[in-house]
């Protein structure tokens, strides 16, 4: 076994563990995490794929792409972790709302 397929194995196993992650929590902030997870596994996977033929160097497209990948990757992840912050601010102020309404009706 070389090592190409080494690092495809190992991307393919993060992508199902992050898949599993998405699916099995209810936590917001999980899922962000496990989704990135996700994005490892398939830039390994790309890796790999870029290192198919041993005699000609890497192919620079995929990596270009990898590279691209992670860019986005990092924003994406910004973007889901202050989408899931304002959620959990909106849900605690609509708690307390109904908490006030509910205590005041007594």
């Amino acid at each position: 076994m070389n090592q190409a397929i080494l690092y495809a194995m190992g991307g393919v196993l993060l992508l199902a563990l992050g898949f599993y992650g998405v699916l099995a929590t209810v936590d917001r902030l999980r899922r962000v995490i496990s989704v990135n997870v996700m994005g490892t596994g398939v830039f390994l996977v790309l890796i790999s794929l870029a290192a198919r033929n041993p005699d000609s160097g890497p192919d620079p497209v995929l990596h270009a792409m990898v590279l691209t990948g992670i860019v986005v990757a990092v924003s994406a992840s910004a973007l889901g972790i202050a989408l899931a912050c304002r959620l959990e601010e909106i849900e605690a102020d609509e708690d307390a709302s109904n908490v006030q309404k509910t205590g005041s009706s007594s």
